[in-house]
């Protein structure tokens, strides 16, 4: 029966479900009464794939669950991704973006060179290259685990980059507002530029920009590092494909390789999402209705619940062994990336003050 087809994968979704619940009510607890925060400095995804990694390995996960697991971390996670462009907003971009946009190209570019010298010289997978390059210079976590499926990487690659990408952005989140205040003497640009460019998950980001204005009383700094991530967070819409045809290519023995054959399409999904944002705040924003409004809120609190069940069905999937048989070179390269892509960015962004702002 082709229901029945379709019900194997249910049990294996609401686990997912479940355990993104109790990554949700941690999160509130660390993050909140814990620490004090409005909002948890600490990424809820973190928090699933650590309680997924722990329960996946201290006890066996049947049979009966695996498809579900395996439909989440494949078609869920994709979704997820797709609803994540409502909330990008191009056209409000236009103020920081001629700075952002060139400091995050030269971002990517260093680090995606350093990366590929550093394989060559510790001698790495490709595939863990790739994975913590995207992570360190796009979107953290997110860009990982969109690009996973297309340079088809194992679970237990996504963990480790994951882990590698989630320890040094949240050094970088405690450190990075603190050194920026000294460094760039209060700027609220440079400062808001660097911590925008410099720090990997979007969470991150934010919690670095609320640590800096709670310090020093500076909300236009957390503004300014937001919108730049979220410009950053674009580039995933050409990295995803160009990652793909870079690792498929080196992989194919076949003269007719064609980047058609393995084009990530739910990118498309993702820049649909971007222009029906543009769309619909240009039509159906209305100050006496917040249809659109709370639609908008909808589709993003969606994406962010889809890809904690994707990342709490990676942990569950993942087994320790087999990361720790990876080595400690990973981390070498995950730590090398953050230290270039901060050094890059307080270098291009001085320069680029210069020409735009005077």
């Amino acid at each position: 029966m082709v229901h029945k087809k379709y019900l194997v994968v249910v049990p294996g979704i609401i686990l997912a479900f479940v355990l993104y619940t109790l990554s949700q009510g941690f999160n509130n607890i660390i993050g909140i009464e814990f620490f004090g925060y409005e909002k948890s400095p600490i990424s809820t995804a973190m928090i699933a794939i650590l309680i997924g990694i722990f329960f996946g390995n201290a006890f066996q996960v049947r049979d009966s669950f695996q498809k579900g697991l395996d439909f989440t971390k494949e078609y869920i996670l994709k979704f997820g991704i797709i609803c994540l462009g409502i909330q990008l907003k191009p056209f409000e971009f236009l103020e920081f973006g001629k700075i952002a946009i060139p400091l995050i190209i030269v971002c990517i570019i260093s680090v995606l060179i350093v990366i590929k010298l550093l394989i060559k010289k510790l001698k790495i997978p490709t595939r863990m290259a790739y994975l913590i390059s995207i992570g360190s210079t796009v979107c953290g976590t997110t860009a990982i685990m969109a690009t996973a499926p297309v340079i088809k990487a194992n679970k237990n690659e996504v963990s480790y980059a994951i882990a590698n990408i989630t320890l040094f952005g949240i050094l970088s989140m405690l450190i990075y507002p603190y050194f920026a205040n000294i460094y760039f003497d209060g700027q609220p640009l440079l400062i808001g530029l660097f911590l925008g460019t410099s720090i990997h998950e979007t969470s991150q980001v934010a919690a670095a920009g609320l640590i800096y204005d709670q310090q020093f009383n500076s909300p236009e700094t957390l503004n300014i590092a937001t919108v730049t991530k979220l410009i950053r967070n674009t580039f995933l819409v050409i990295m995803i494909p160009l990652f793909a045809f870079l690792y498929n290519r080196g992989q194919s023995k076949e003269k007719n390789y064609s980047i058609i054959k393995i084009f990530p399409y739910f990118v498309l999904g993702f820049v649909g999402m971007i222009i029906l944002r543009n769309f619909g705040d240009h039509f159906f924003m209305d100050v006496s209705n917040n249809n659109w409004e709370n639609t908008v809120e909808t589709i993003k609190s969606s994406s962010k619940v889809f890809l904690t069940m994707a990342m709490a069905a990676i942990g569950l999937s993942t087994n320790l062994k087999d990361i720790k048989a990876m080595g400690y070179k990973p981390f070498v390269v995950g730590f090398i990336a953050m230290i270039t892509v901060g050094l890059v960015s307080i270098i291009a962004m001085q320069s680029f003050v210069k020409i735009f702002v005077s």
